[in-house]
């Protein structure tokens, strides 16, 4: 192991650390009394940060990044040679699926080659995100071509967006290194998060992280699929779901149906597949029925009511619910269908702030004909609109049935 250099002006920087995965890890580092600096490429999420303010929703982190900034203890820059002044350097940035569902193996190395010419020997290189395996090693070989002697480690995030500055805190953190000495290095950072720290080698921690989301992705679909043989035959699967859960504890881990989408169960399921040569069966047909989904609602809409002379509204643009985030969100998915299929869509979400096109709740309901209830905001728990609705989620409580 490499001795750090205690001459570095910040203990940390996060790299992509204006995102939804390195902000969060930059404010809990820096509360937690480390000074933190941020590089990322994006100059308007600098700039929001350095003002107090966060580019998206995160529960809990306005305070908190207000605070450290007033300490003096977190600074963002779009400048890369910010990565030069830190001990530890965290790299926040995943694997892609492109379109064709292939994975960029390739995406992480092409970032750390972007900071090759910043970094120092003994500083500790952690991989963030989720990425495909044998990435770890790859950066590995490729920082001893380029002739640094670095600390390289993989430690994935695992937090629920929207739960971070919650579970960062609370949550074990797997770190992992090719070495025990990079291990506990590795820990004694985290460390600073948690108490609880699992260690595993860079090739299983890789896995680990894939395994996690399509575990989640797989049960989604379960009970996606049992949503449609439910409905197929006008039984509410949400009903039955909840009977068969109540006092029996080996079935309480059974989700409602929904929406399963964006920015990391499909990909990281995807990512698996092609590990695996495309052979994994079970991940495959999960991403057919869970991508599947708007296409099932519309036809069966299609059976009671003539969409071609309705306005559809949808609401909730968002991924899940108490969330701004748009990525892979299965709400345009189901948009675009109803747009070829109805006379108009309309749409509406109280959080989403990059859609132009979306308009007031109230607009869209008193213009609508029939809603959908896309993503189960808390803003529409007490929605009692005089139209149909279509609650998949059984949100309101009014039955699960199309």
């Amino acid at each position: 192991m490499t001795s750090p250099d205690t001459a570095r002006q910040v203990d940390v920087v996060v790299v992509g650390g204006c995102g939804h995965v390195g902000l969060p890890l930059a404010i809990g580092f820096a509360s937690r009394g480390l000074k933190v600096g941020i590089y990322d490429i994006n100059q308007a999420a600098v700039d929001l940060v350095n003002a107090g303010e966060l580019p998206f929703q995160e529960n809990g982190a306005h305070e908190v990044l207000q605070r450290v900034l007033g300490e003096g203890r977190l600074h963002a820059s779009t400048d890369v040679a910010t990565v030069a002044d830190a001990d530890a350097v965290v790299v926040v940035v995943g694997t892609p699926v492109d379109e064709h569902l292939n994975p960029d193996p390739r995406a992480v190395t092409r970032a750390i080659a972007d900071l090759v010419p910043h970094l120092r020997d003994g500083q500790l290189l952690v991989l963030r995100s989720t990425v495909y395996p044998g990435v770890t090693g790859a950066v590995e070989r490729d920082v001893v071509a380029a002739g640094l002697s670095l600390d390289v480690a993989f430690c994935p995030e695992r937090i629920a967006e929207g739960k971070a500055m919650e579970e960062l805190f609370s949550l074990p953190q797997i770190v992992s290194g090719r070495s025990q000495g990079v291990r506990d290095r590795a820990a004694k950072l985290f460390g600073h998060l948690t108490d609880s720290v699992v260690e595993l080698e860079p090739e299983e921690a890789e896995l680990a992280k894939l395994f996690t989301n399509t575990w989640r992705y797989i049960k989604f679909a379960a009970a996606n699929q049992f949503y449609m043989m439910a409905n197929d035959h006008g039984l509410d699967y949400d009903r039955i779901r909840r009977a068969l859960a109540q006092d029996y504890p080996r079935a309480q881990d059974i989700p409602g149906a929904g929406f399963a989408a964006g920015p990391c169960l499909f990909k990281d399921t995807m990512q698996l597949a092609a590990f695996t040569d495309n052979s994994f069966v079970l991940g495959h047909s999960a991403m057919l029925v869970n991508e599947g989904l708007p296409l099932y609602l519309v036809t069966h809409l299609e059976k009671k009511h003539d969409l071609s002379a309705m306005t559809v509204g949808i609401l909730g643009m968002a991924f899940k619910g108490e969330s701004d985030d748009i990525r892979s969100s299965l709400s345009y998915k189901l948009k675009r269908i109803l747009e070829f299929r109805t006379k108009q869509v309309l749409t509406t979400d109280p959080y989403v702030t990059v859609d132009d096109s979306l308009l007031p709740l109230e607009e869209v309901i008193e213009r609508s004909d029939l809603l959908i209830l896309a993503a189960p905001h808390k803003t529409y728990a007490d929605l009692d609109p005089n139209l149909p609705i279509v609650d998949i989620w059984n949100f309101l409580g009014q039955g699960s049935t199309v």
